[in-house]
């Protein structure tokens, strides 16, 4: 092991400056975002929507009961087809679109909620700024930045639509513009990303995951291409949502992306995880 301490020592010595500095920022901004008032830390609820009227609210009477910080009867939430309507107690009633990107939030004290669609159901994912697991957040762990972990992959053209399955047991049909090639130890390896945003999204198991890193996979974006170019850092790779709570639906690897080298780079697991997560 002090061998083992040393030579990431002597490795680390080499590392660019700027380098270093960069990924500690992105670490940075990764805790940041975890610490924030909207974070995944804060979901506190999954709830599916059924046709008709829903009511929500912090009593147990409820169709979906939220943390006590909310008034006991918020109101119901209607489903009429795909279009979801919340009524609150008062009376007022409001349309809710399900936009991935900018959905509709329902706001009362520190507790929200918004809707969400999961292949072909509607369901309401509810936050809590003042969640429990947010003000328990002990900060997150990484391996030792390696620059042996970044690469210069290349972006092989096969786009075609694949299949990505999900915590819950669906699966939903996702672009990719192909195979990513890099090169480790004079072995080539593969990985087959999907778009997110502006980025290519990868999806990725390796043998850390048995142990040192989230269970079920680790997530990767970087930019697009440039002439065919992809600059694929593992040392931003980073744990699901999933590690941190019960309540996120996250996407798992494809088969094809599960590497049989150790990606001892990126996020480590954050306690015990939540490896049968919903």
């Amino acid at each position: 092991m002090a061998i083992f301490v040393a030579a990431l020592a002597a490795a680390a010595s080499n590392v660019p400056s700027n380098y270093l500095d960069s990924i500690r920022k992105w670490q940075k901004h990764r805790d940041a975002g975890l610490r924030s008032e909207d974070s995944w830390l804060t979901l506190v609820g999954l709830f599916w929507l059924k046709p008709g009227d829903n009511t929500i609210g912090s009593a147990d009477s409820n169709d979906f009961v939220l943390p006590k910080s909310a008034p006991a009867q918020l109101g119901k939430l209607r489903l009429n087809g795909d279009q979801v309507t919340f009524v609150s107690a008062e009376g007022a009633s409001r349309a809710l679109s399900w936009s991935e990107e900018k959905p509709d939030v329902v706001r009362s004290g520190t507790v929200s909620f918004y809707v969400i669609k999961r292949g072909n159901r509607l369901g309401i994912r509810a936050k809590d700024n003042g969640s429990e697991v947010r003000k328990n957040f002990t900060g997150l762990k990484y391996f030792p930045i390696n620059p042996q972990f970044r690469f210069q992959a290349k972006l092989i053209s096969d786009p075609k639509t694949i299949p990505i399955l999900n915590v819950l047991g669906e699966t939903e049909l996702q672009q990719s513009p192909g195979i990513v090639e890099f090169t480790y130890k004079g072995q080539n390896f593969h990985l087959r990303p999907i778009y997110e945003g502006q980025t290519l999204f990868f999806l990725f198991k390796d043998p850390t995951n048995k142990t040192q890193t989230y269970q079920a996979g680790r997530m990767l974006n970087t930019p697009l291409p440039v002439n065919g170019t992809v600059d694929l850092d593992f040392n931003k790779a980073y744990n699901p949502p999933c590690t941190f709570t019960p309540y996120a639906t996250c996407p798992l690897p494809p088969s094809e992306n599960r590497l049989p080298i150790s990606i001892e780079a990126g996020e480590l697991r954050y306690g015990k995880g939540h490896p049968n997560s919903r």
